[in-house]
C-alpha cells in the first residue's frame, strides 16, 4: 500500500533546493538546477547501481523530486548523497497534488517525477501529471533508463521485432482467462506483470489457452536472486508447484508458430478436457474454436464425446 503522507510543493527555499550535488565512486559532483520542467526520470528496477550519470545530475539538481513512495526513493538518493526534497506523488494524492506541481512549475521550478522503480508512467500513476503539465505549455522531458519490461524482453530468448505489454492481468480468474483468449489472437511476443500469489494459477491458464508457445518466467530482474526460467509454456506450468514464488515476475511469451494456426487434435483435446471440467459444452466450444482454427461442428463434435470421458453425461448443456 502506497503512503499517504500530506504535501506541499512548497517554494523554492525548501531543504535541499541549494544543495545540488550528488556523490559517485567517492567523489562529490555539482548538478547544475535543470530548466524548468517536468523531468521523467528512470530509476533501477532493483540493482541501485544501473542510475544513469544523466538521472543522478538530474535528480540532485531538480528542485522537487515527485515519487511514490518517499521511503523507496529515499534509499537510493541516500546511497548517492543527494540531499533533494522528496514529495509522494501516488493514486491516493494525484488528483490534489497535480495543481500544486503545475504552480511550481508556472514560478520557474525543475521537478523529476519517478516511478518506485524503473521507467515513469509504466504502470504508475503519472499519465494524467504528464497530460496536463503539457498542456499547459511547461516542458516535458524524459531521461530514459531501466525499465523491467524491456529487460525482461532481452533476456527471454524470444522474437523482440513486435512486442505487446499487457502490464497486470486481471485478478479473478473468469477475467484472467477471458483476458488471455484476447490476447492469444495478437501476432507478436507478449510481455504481462503477475504476482508472486498468482502467477502458478496464471501460468495453468497460459498453458491452456495459448498452447505450444515458448515462454519465459522472469523473476526479481538485476536483483541478487534473479532467475529466469525458458521452456514451453506447458512445461513451465507443469513445473510451477515448485516455483519460488516471492518476488516480482515479469512473464514473456512468444508468438504463435507460424505453423500453429490449427491447434492439433491432441491440444485440442487437452483444451476441451480442461473446458468441460468448469464450462459447459457451448461454452467450451465456444472458447475451443476461437483458439483451435478447426471448424465448429468438428470442435463440437469431438466435446460430446469427451463430454462422456470427463463428466460421464451427453453432454447436451
Amino acid at each position: 500500500m502506497r503512503a499517504k503522507p500530506s504535501s506541499s510543493y512548497g517554494s523554492d527555499t525548501e531543504p535541499g533546493s541549494a544543495n545540488r550535488t550528488f556523490l559517485i565512486g567517492g567523489h562529490l559532483l555539482n548538478a547544475p538546477k535543470p530548466v524548468p520542467g517536468l523531468y521523467l526520470v528512470a530509476t533501477p528496477i532493483g540493482n541501485l547501481g544501473d542510475i544513469t550519470l544523466r538521472a543522478l545530475e538530474t535528480l540532485a539538481g531538480v528542485d522537487i523530486i515527485a515519487c511514490e513512495d518517499t521511503r523507496i526513493t529515499r534509499r537510493l538518493i541516500e546511497r548517492y548523497a543527494i540531499s533533494a526534497e522528496l514529495k509522494p506523488y501516488h493514486e491516493h494524492n494525484a488528483a490534489m497534488a497535480r495543481p500544486k506541481i503545475l504552480e511550481r512549475l508556472a514560478q520557474g521550478a525543475s521537478i523529476a517525477l519517478v516511478s518506485d522503480a524503473g521507467t515513469p508512467l509504466i504502470s504508475d500513476p503519472g499519465f494524467k501529471l504528464v497530460r496536463e503539465v503539457s498542456a499547459s505549455g511547461h516542458a516535458v522531458i524524459a531521461v530514459p533508463g531501466p525499465s523491467s519490461v524491456l529487460t525482461a524482453l532481452s533476456v527471454a530468448a524470444l522474437p523482440t521485432d513486435r512486442f505487446y505489454f499487457e502490464g497486470f492481468l486481471p485478478a479473478r480468474q473468469v477475467s484472467r482467462r477471458t483476458r488471455l483468449a484476447e490476447l492469444a489472437r495478437i501476432d507478436a511476443t507478449l510481455v504481462m506483470f503477475e504476482s508472486g500469489n498468482r502467477v502458478q494459477e496464471t501460468l495453468a491458464d497460459l498453458a491452456e489457452i495459448m498452447a505450444g508457445r515458448d515462454a519465459a518466467i522472469c523473476r526479481e530482474l538485476t536483483k541478487l536472486h534473479e532467475d529466469i526460467k525458458r521452456a514451453p509454456i506447458a512445461e513451465l506450468a507443469r513445473t510451477a508447484a515448485t516455483l519460488e514464488t516471492r518476488g516480482e515476475f515479469v512473464l514473456v511469451v512468444g508468438p504463435p508458430r507460424k505453423d500453429a494456426d490449427v491447434m492439433t487434435q491432441h491440444d485440442l483435446d487437452d483444451l476441451l478436457r480442461s473446458s468441460l471440467a468448469r464450462e459447459s459444452v457451448k461454452d467450451s466450444v465456444a472458447h475451443a474454436v476461437e483458439l483451435s482454427g478447426r471448424p465448429r461442428r468438428e470442435v463440437y463434435a469431438r466435446a460430446l464425446e469427451l463430454a462422456k470421458e470427463v463428466r460421464g453425461d451427453d453432454g447436451e448443456d
